[in-house]
């Protein structure tokens, strides 16, 4: 297990960490989210120890990560923008690799690259954004790892290479029980995957909770008052925000199912429905309680 605590990183000025504190469990997916400048890359390094926390500590089973080479072993840090050698070869970091974790897997690197098309004898410098990414997809799943960050790593892959990755990961979870860590943006590729979800914002953690559990306590609710009720009304529900177009109010709540549907029976509406909110909804809601309101990025 990863363990965080307190994890604090400041460059300069600069507060991209503040007093973050999370647990990543064994062979679940867990899902980084946050706005842009939250500091997911900023934590996923310093869970890799290529950063040194100004506070708190990183720690997998109980060691410290920080310029610890048998824990560093335990995990590959796929980052945005991955590092090859100047005229480097897939062969040529899979020789790299193989020096640096103990357990490579040759054949399965060498598979992987013809699978997804790549060729290895071939100059990486000439590769696509999306042909680097499925490289580093191979080098990542082939160190064979108990922990795989990946920091961005959908973007740059179409939707079917997409979905290959999603395959090879879920396998590695079933066969050897890999734990990844996902940072993304792309909330709909997290959502079909993720099995805990922490959402970052301006360098503090919102929350760190699992996803169906997330789910199951956060609504959006549309109804139609009866006459003479107003908003007033609504106000023993947990509203995290209202809106209206007419007669018709579309709220997203807080409370279980049957917490929402007992309050809403109570008023007596002319009609009401429940409906569940994406991964994506969920994060708006939430980073506009924090006060990042997307109107007043339009508007």
């Amino acid at each position: 297990m990863i363990k965080a605590e307190n994890l604090t990183k400041q460059f300069d000025n600069i507060m991209a960490l503040d007093h973050v504190s999370a647990e990543i469990k064994d062979g679940n997916v867990f899902g980084l989210i946050g706005t842009n400048g939250a500091g997911k890359s900023t934590f996923l390094r310093l869970l890799s120890g290529i950063l040194k926390p100004d506070e708190g500590t990183v720690t997998i089973d109980g060691e410290s990560v920080f310029e610890n080479e048998n824990v560093k072993k335990r995990f590959f840090y796929i980052s945005d923008d991955q590092y090859y050698f100047n005229n480097a070869t897939p062969r040529d970091m899979m020789e790299f690799y193989s020096k640096v974790y103990p357990e490579f897997d040759r054949k399965r690197f060498e598979s992987l690259i013809g699978n997804f098309g790549l060729e290895m004898r071939r100059k990486v410098h000439t590769f696509s954004k999306g042909m680097k990414k499925q490289l580093s997809v191979a080098c990542g799943i082939s160190a064979n790892t108990d922990y795989l960050f990946c920091d961005e790593t959908f973007d740059g892959l179409d939707p079917v290479m997409r979905q290959a990755v999603k395959s090879i990961f879920a396998n590695d979870m079933a066969e050897r029980n890999l734990t990844p860590i996902i940072a993304s943006h792309n909330l709909r590729e997290l959502e079909d995957i993720c099995d805990h979800v922490g959402l970052l914002h301006r360098g503090g953690i919102l929350l760190s909770k699992d996803l169906d559990d997330l789910k199951l306590n956060i609504h959006k609710v549309q109804c139609v008052l009866k006459d003479g009720m107003t908003e007033a009304d609504l106000v023993s529900l947990d509203r995290i925000k209202t809106e209206t177009r007419g007669k018709l109010y579309t709220m997203t709540v807080r409370g279980t199912r049957e917490e929402v549907v007992g309050m809403m029976e109570s008023f007596q509406p002319v009609f009401y429905e429940i409906i569940p909110l994406s991964l994506e909804e969920i994060f708006i809601s939430e980073t506009e309680v924090a006060g990042y309101d997307i109107k007043k990025l339009i508007f």
